[in-house]
This record gives C-alpha cells, sequence and structure tokens, in this order.
C-alpha cells in the first residue's frame, strides 16, 4: 500500500506547493488569523472531492465537454485579474497591520465564497487534480491509496500553510511588509490569468 500511498502524497505535494491564488489566500488569511481552520478545511475538501473524482475516473469530462475548458479559463482569468486589482489597491492604500488578535474584519461567509471562487474557478486545479492525477492514478493497482496519499498532502500543507503563517506574524506588523505581500499576491493574480488567456 505505501508503494502507492507515498508516490500520490509526494506528486499532489508538489503541485500544491506552487505559489498560486489558492495558497496566497490561505497565507493571509494565516496571517491575520482569521477563521484558518475553515480555510483550510475548505481547500483541503475541495482538494479531497476534485482527486477523488480524478481517481474515480472523471477526468475525461473536459475532452467530452468542448465548452468546459474555455468557460473555466476565460472566467477563471476574469476572477484573478478582478482580484488582483483588488490587491494592487489595498497595496496602495497601505495602513494595513496585524492587531492584537491579527483579525482583518472579514466576515467568514465572505473569506469562504472567496476561496471557494479562487479554487474551483481555476482551471488549473482541474488540470493539476482531475486530470493530471486522476490519469497518473490508472498506472497503479492501488488507485485507492494513491488517492489517499494525495488527499493527504493536501490537508497536510494547507493546515501547515494556514496555522504555520503565525510564525511570520512579527515581520507582518509592519504596513510596508503588508503592501509588498499585496503588490506580489496581486502579480501572481494577473501572471496566472494572462497565462489562462495566452494559453
Amino acid at each position: 500500500m505505501y508503494d502507492t500511498f507515498l508516490p500520490g502524497f509526494a506528486l499532489s505535494l508538489s503541485l500544491i506547493l506552487a505559489i498560486g491564488a489558492q495558497n496566497a489566500f490561505v497565507l493571509r488569511q494565516g496571517l491575520h488569523r482569521a477563521h484558518v481552520f475553515w480555510v483550510c478545511l475548505t481547500c483541503a475538501v475541495s482538494d479531497a472531492l476534485l482527486i477523488t473524482a480524478g481517481v474515480a475516473g472523471f477526468g475525461l469530462l473536459a475532452q467530452k465537454l468542448p465548452w468546459f475548458e474555455p468557460l473555466m479559463r476565460y472566467g477563471g482569468a476574469a476572477f484573478l485579474i478582478w482580484y488582483g486589482a483588488m490587491n494592487f489597491r489595498a497595496a496602495w492604500r497601505g495602513g494595513v497591520i496585524l492587531d492584537s488578535k491579527g483579525r482583518d474584519g472579514q466576515s467568514l461567509r465572505k473569506a469562504l465564497l472567496t476561496l471557494l471562487a479562487l479554487t474551483w474557478l481555476n482551471p488549473h486545479v482541474y488540470l493539476d487534480t482531475v486530470v493530471l492525477l486522476g490519469s497518473i492514478s490508472a498506472q497503479y493497482d492501488n488507485r485507492l491509496a494513491f488517492g489517499a496519499g494525495a488527499v493527504t498532502a493536501s490537508f497536510t500543507f494547507f493546515f501547515a500553510l494556514g496555522y504555520g503563517a503565525r510564525l511570520l506574524a512579527p515581520l507582518f506588523a509592519r504596513p510596508r511588509t503588508w503592501q509588498a505581500l499585496d503588490v506580489i499576491i496581486g502579480l501572481t493574480m494577473w501572471a496566472i490569468a494572462a497565462k489562462l488567456i495566452l494559453m
């Protein structure tokens, strides 16, 4: 079982480690210590559902529905452009610091809706989880163990990122650091959007 579980874990972790919209949002929430558990759980469960779909053999969906891929691609790009603009605006305004409790005042509902959009409107999420992990799992006799390893990696990474972010809290007590983070996130969002449009 471990001969299949570990490759699933390692591949999933390597895909998640790339800096993207979802990870940037989790990092920000972790720094604010705002709804960290629910944010991490939402990311991990979303990944688990997509990985399960891929391992179960639904990776052919995009091939069978020709309108699915461009819809996800352009819809995701539009959202990322808007979200990046919001980060640039926050960087321009400045003045953000962590208070004693680290909260940013964002409601749980708003945080989760933003996170769900960043997750489910991103075509790369489907390519990495449903298509890539799903197709590679077919090479193993025990696809269930491969999928379990991939799901475990997702839970491990997101909770480590969300709760580990507080170690950076002293650095983010300075407004300039928040401005730099907002610029980096904004550039990341726009870079991903441009890649989606031009691919």
